[in-house]
């Protein structure tokens, strides 16, 4: 059963006011490691030590002082509703209830002893920057107040762009495939050490980033631009980069998805993704970048949903599998780091076995954080049993904690966890670290169609700006809509424009009212949002030609959309529509500051996919 004795995605919602620090410095080691019951006595090393020397033999030490119990819980990370750890408001006790068992986080990590809690928008966890330090302050004392209290790791999706869990005002950097088309290694190495820096001021030790996934399918629902790219090179360097800047801050980064996801049509939080590429492919594309990441001294590595017959034949998805996880990943590759499952919820890897096998045949494969299972209790008493029953031994989930807890070691959790609002004020969203997000981002803009010369525009032969295009819901915290940023932006650069939203697929009314707006309009900016072959937003772009303006198409997700407008005069790819890239974009067609990126992917013919328009590399500039 889980403990109850007394003491003081993942990014898929069901599947995947505590203990500020106001003038509280972080806990001392003692403090830390006082609060367990026999830990002190564990781990007596010299005051001046820190946690991340701890040798092997303290941290077995500490493995033998757990209960069978406490060892299961240590391997899971779960998501829990709420703004705090022990008062968030009824509607989310009330969600906790229905799917957790439990009120609270801290009643979850009492009832399980969970080692791990991670954060979503969605589970209101991410309010706003005090609150966010608050709640992890919570989290970490409901575990430390445990007998055998240990620090916990919390973790989120913080990949910027598309995939972000914290919002403003903390500092919001250019998504993956910007920073590809932007081609610094020393921005993405940039990127990691301000986020981490942030997200360590907070609280969260841990972060899903970056995605080494190498994008090679245009119509990849999931990944697309969250990868760096198409170049497993580039990849490689990009996620190496971004790695060092994680661990600078003391934030354990996380290569995702294992082993390599970056080739499906399928999502594989809705289906089961089969990646067809054969072992020789698998060894110069997809790799390559988790080779790099391994170099690099990453410090988790999270699994994928899929099925690579090429690398195991048996029809189960990476997550479950033993050649894939222990045999390539641990043994070919040498990596003996922190493995941890892409979230348990996820139909990808619940599509073969049911919600008590899943995190089994996990931990059997190789893994050792399972992460956000539909059903805690399903699973930590199914990983229980396994254990009481003889399928999985002691001595095996002894293996993976000891992992978790070098990992913790390492990040210096054993020195103090607790952080305060001192801290948060002088970390996140500083003026400096804002305007280094743009400076970024204005590297990363690609130009790759400027038929005679269309941009930059004019604001004094060309003041009137019509803005219309796509307003697809911003990522988490990033403000929007993007019509409403993009022409606040050209606002500001000198312009008068107007926004006109006109949506992901304009109807015939909606596409007639932008182009009688278009008239009074000495230039249109449309923002244009996954073109396809039979999307209405080519009939608007093409209706908006028709009219002699000057229009200039802004791609602000995946940059493919230029294939599907071959009459556009100036196309360009901003490869997000957070509001970093799009102001970064506006200061491009404002001629503000000349376009500098370079195409990541390269881009198809639409009416003959084998043949491409644009290669890697290409970008235009003024």
């Amino acid at each position: 059963m889980p403990d109850t004795s007394t003491g003081s995605d993942t990014s898929k919602r069901g599947t995947g006011n505590t203990g500020g620090g106001g003038g509280g410095a972080r806990l001392s080691r003692r403090t830390v490691l006082a609060a367990g019951a026999g830990i002190t006595a564990a781990l007596t090393v010299p005051t001046t030590a820190r946690a991340a020397t701890l040798d092997e033999r303290r941290l077995k030490a500490l493995i033998s002082r757990m209960s069978l119990q406490e060892k299961v819980g240590q391997l899971f990370v779960m998501r829990v509703y709420g703004a705090s750890a022990t008062a968030p408001d009824q509607a989310d006790i009330d969600a906790n209830l229905s799917e957790l068992g439990v009120r609270t986080a801290a009643e979850l990590i009492q009832k399980y002893r969970v080692g791990g809690i991670i954060y979503f928008t969605w589970a209101h966890n991410t309010q706003n920057p005090h609150q966010i330090a608050e709640l992890s302050n919570g989290i970490q004392k409901a575990s430390l107040d445990r007998p055998r209290g240990l620090p916990m790791l919390i973790a989120t999706d913080q990949e910027h762009g598309a995939v972000c869990r914290v919002g403003e005002p903390a500092t919001l950097f250019p998504g993956a495939m910007a920073i590809g088309a932007g081609g610094s290694a020393a921005d993405a190495r940039t990127l990691g050490r301000i986020s981490g820096i942030e997200l360590r001021a907070l609280g969260i030790n841990q972060d899903y980033s970056p995605d080494a996934d190498v994008n090679v399918n245009p119509a990849n629902p999931v990944i697309g631009v969250r990868s760096f790219g198409a170049d497993p090179a580039a990849v490689a360097e990009l996620v190496a980069a971004e790695v060092k800047g994680y661990q600078s801050a003391q934030v354990a980064a996380t290569a995702k998805h294992f082993p390599g996801h970056g080739d499906t049509a399928v999502d594989s939080h809705y289906g089961f993704p089969v990646i067809t590429h054969n072992r020789e492919l698998w060894e110069k594309l997809d790799a390559v970048p988790f080779r790099s990441a391994i170099a690099a001294g990453i410090d988790s590595i999270m699994t994928a949903h899929i099925e690579f017959p090429a690398l195991d034949d048996s029809g189960d998805p990476a997550t479950l599998s033993e050649p894939i996880l222990t045999g390539i990943l641990r043994g070919e590759l040498g990596y003996d780091g922190v493995v941890i499952t892409d979230s348990l919820g996820m139909e990808g890897v619940r599509t073969k076995y049911g919600d008590d096998r899943v995190p089994v045949l996990a931990l059997k494969a190789g893994v050792d954080q399972l992460l956000n299972p539909p059903s805690i209790d399903t699973a930590w008493n199914a990983v229980l049993k396994a254990v009481q029953d003889g399928e999985l031994t002691e001595a095996r989930l002894d293996e993976s904690i000891l992992r978790i807890l070098r990992l913790k070691a390492r990040l210096g959790l054993f020195d103090g966890v607790l952080v305060d609002r001192k801290g948060v004020d002088h970390a996140v969203g500083t003026k400096s670290h804002l305007a280094t997000a743009d400076r970024i981002a204005e590297r990363t803009t690609t130009l790759l169609v400027n038929e005679g010369g269309t941009l930059p525009l004019n604001r004094h032969t060309q003041p009137r700006l019509l803005v219309v295009g796509a307003d697809p819901d911003s990522p988490s915290g990033t403000t929007g809509p993007p019509t409403g940023v993009l022409a606040a932006a050209l606002t500001e650069a000198g312009f008068t424009a107007t926004a006109l939203p006109t949506g992901t697929s304009p109807s015939a009314a909606t596409i007639d009212q932008a182009v009688a707006a278009a008239q009074d309009a000495d230039a249109v900016v449309v923002g244009t949002y996954n073109v396809s072959a039979s999307s209405s937003q080519r009939t608007l772009v093409n209706r908006l030609l028709a009219t002699g303006k000057p229009v200039v198409a802004l791609a602000v997700r995946n940059p493919y959309d230029v294939a599907q407008l071959p009459g556009v005069q100036a196309c360009l790819a901003s490869y997000c529509w957070t509001d970093v890239e799009l102001r970064a974009a506006a200061k491009v067609i404002a001629g503000r500051v000349k376009p500098r990126g370079k195409l990541p992917v390269p881009v198809q013919r639409a009416d003959d996919p084998t043949k491409v328009l644009y290669p890697i590399g290409h970008g235009l500039t003024y």
